[in-house]
């Protein structure tokens, strides 16, 4: 069995990488710049806006499996750099669909969409269930519904093999700064080794959905696996958790004294007080339950941290 994945060289990519050649799978990926991952059976370089590109990668790979990770995720440069992140995430999608329709009609997707589609939400509504409306209030939580229901049409009207997951944050080791934690990490670190004064933050209040990403790519290969066509899923821990409470965690692992802040500059112009979801749709259909705890995650993301700011400082 052949897998695709599109974005390997994002943070996801690579754990996702891992677990499906632990299953067996041959695994090929694609990104506009290549780059080593372990395990990888091949790698060819695309750019998911061309035509063209897409679709003799697909012709070239012909995979059962396509895993379509690639996208523009930051939802704070989502405000900056709207048109961008529509093109990435709405045409790249399109165009990738088109590419199986015409190259590999049998193989399975996954296109990965985000809670942040449901959009700001009041407690009574939490957690939140997939037939739920989205109410999409950024550019890149609009781009995701839009991809969504780009899905819907080419399964509607091509047939297309397409199974559909609202993932919530996930975090782990090797995500890059722009999302909360490892935001948090990068600062606390760089205070612990005398490279800043202070951790500044934005809103500590909002909470969140966080789970391992180790957690989140076993459940798109259980998605793969026992998943139904055409089907939305949330992913996550089905649990929330203030954004302040994870910033004390990752504080009480550190012996530094850390001065905190608030930078009105680092608030979103849309950020839901709450958002957590109802998983129980993935566990019923797939078996799918979370076995990382949040506080090793935190730590693991924490030390990694520190280990990066150490190889920078010695450069």
């Amino acid at each position: 069995m052949r897998a695709l994945i599109t974005g390997v060289n994002g943070f996801v990519g690579e754990y996702l990488t891992a677990c499906l050649v632990s299953k067996g799978f041959d695994v090929f990926g694609t990104d506009i710049v290549e780059k080593d991952i372990d395990g990888l059976s091949g790698f060819v370089k695309a750019d998911l806006l061309d035509e063209k590109s897409v679709c003799d990668l697909v012709a070239q790979v012909k995979p059962d499996h396509v895993y379509h990770l690639a996208g523009q995720s930051n939802v704070g440069l989502s405000w900056t750099r709207p048109a961008l992140t529509f093109r990435v995430n709405v045409a790249g999608a399109v165009n990738m669909m088109d590419a199986v329709r015409q190259a590999a009609p049998e193989a399975k997707m996954l296109i990965i969409g985000s809670a942040d589609q449901y959009g700001t939400v009041t407690p009574d509504m939490c957690p939140l269930k997939e037939d739920m409306p989205v109410n999409p209030q950024s550019p890149y939580a609009l781009s995701k519904a839009m991809q969504e229901q780009s899905a819907r049409f080419y399964i509607k009207h091509f047939g297309l093999k397409i199974i559909m997951v609202r993932a919530f944050n996930h975090i782990g080791p090797g995500q890059r700064t722009g999302f909360v934690v490892p935001d948090f990490a990068s600062r606390i670190a760089r205070i612990e080794h005398g490279m800043l004064d202070r951790l500044e933050v934005g809103n500590l209040s909002a909470e969140r959905d966080f789970s391992d990403v180790r957690d989140i790519v076993r459940g798109y290969c259980l998605l793969m696996e026992k998943g139904k066509i055409g089907e939305v899923y949330n992913i996550g821990s089905g649990r929330h958790h203030r954004i302040s409470d994870i910033l004390n965690l990752m504080l009480s692992f550190s012996k530094a004294n850390i001065r905190v802040e608030e930078d009105a500059s680092k608030r979103r112009p849309s950020d839901a007080p709450l958002i957590y979801g109802d998983c129980s749709k993935i566990k019923n259909d797939v078996g799918y339950e979370p076995e990382y705890r949040l506080e090793d995650t935190v730590l693991e993301v924490l030390n990694d941290w520190r280990e990066r700011v150490v190889k920078e400082d010695n450069r």
